[in-house]
């Protein structure tokens, strides 16, 4: 196929675009700097530059490849709102441009927020006003089944791992490399789940190969509320925040106590949310076996500390 990747230079794109081209697909990658243009030609992928604002661009990719992947998103948490404005923005043009061809379209949404105290599986309804801040774009996403798109909404673990990370993990070790202590709220027993970039990767490429099927609408999928496919990336289903605190406080060699929200910062909020969720239908339909190092592996390593 080819497949048109936007946020192909970053974290999770990075790991998508040669996972991609190794299974013998064609990429191209929408790029907004000469450096991010580079990164992608290295890889012997095409480049289409652009950005989020760029509509008309993202139409273009949409409507010349088989298949899109939509990663790109403006992590500004300052200004949320206009960073979800310009997603859902995205989001609408791609689906316009798509609408009528049956082409898959995946995007990335998350795990915290879809259930409270229970784990969360594919099957569970997502609020769009709670929880991560993609779930308003992901029911965007999945409302374009109506419109002869194949939506696959991938659900990330908040903590998508490996050397070079910069996401919650870091913000962590952060806060304890200036405070001197590994924090965790209460009794430390909230839950996050994990799941290794590599193999985050490999599931959206199953994943679009799979909605490219004649049969993929007749497979027993996953699905929010009967509109497209819903896909867990989840390698670890139930990690404890103070087992994290721990691992981090062995890392830098500082101890670990129980918290405050507001000592631990922006985080703090996310870091306490019981959000534990599982893989077993996602693994089930697509076959997906992560095989990448655990998140506890990854912080023995030691890139996190360097």
């Amino acid at each position: 196929m080819r497949v048109f990747v936007t946020g192909a230079s970053g974290w999770i794109g990075s790991a998508v675009v040669p996972e991609l081209l190794k299974h013998g697909h064609q990429v191209t990658g929408l790029a907004r700097s000469d450096a991010s243009a580079q990164r992608l030609t290295d890889l012997q992928a095409d480049v289409l530059r652009g950005d989020l604002d760029a509509l008309d661009v993202l139409q273009e990719g949409a409507r010349t490849h088989d298949a899109v992947i939509h990663l790109a998103f403006v992590h500004d948490f300052s200004n949320l709102a206009e960073s979800l404005r310009k997603d859902r923005a995205a989001i609408d043009a791609i689906g316009d441009a798509l609408a009528g061809t049956g082409r898959p379209f995946a995007i990335a949404s998350g795990t915290l927020g879809i259930t409270v105290g229970t784990v969360a599986t594919e099957s569970d309804l997502a609020d769009p006003a709670a929880g991560h801040p993609r779930q308003q774009s992901a029911a965007a996403a999945l409302a374009l089944a109506d419109r002869q798109v194949r939506p696959i909404v991938v659900r990330l673990s908040p903590t998508v791992h490996g050397d070079g990370d910069y996401g919650f993990v870091p913000a962590l070790i952060k806060v304890a490399r200036e405070r001197g202590v590994s924090g965790y709220i209460g009794a430390g027993d909230s839950r996050w789940t994990a799941v290794h970039r590599d193999d985050a990767a490999t599931l959206f490429r199953l994943a679009i190969e799979h909605a490219a099927t004649d049969t993929a609408s007749e497979s027993p999928a996953p699905e929010d509320a009967t509109r497209g496919l819903v896909l867990h990336a989840v390698a670890e289903e139930a990690l404890t925040a103070r087992d994290i605190a721990e691992a981090i406080g062995r890392g830098l060699g500082v101890p670990t106590a129980e918290s405050t929200m507001e000592a631990l910062g922006w985080i703090g909020p996310m870091f306490a949310a019981d959000g534990p969720a599982s893989s077993s239908l996602t693994r089930e339909l697509l076959g997906w076996k992560p095989t990448g190092p655990t998140l506890f592996d990854d912080l023995a390593q030691g890139h996190y500390f360097k």
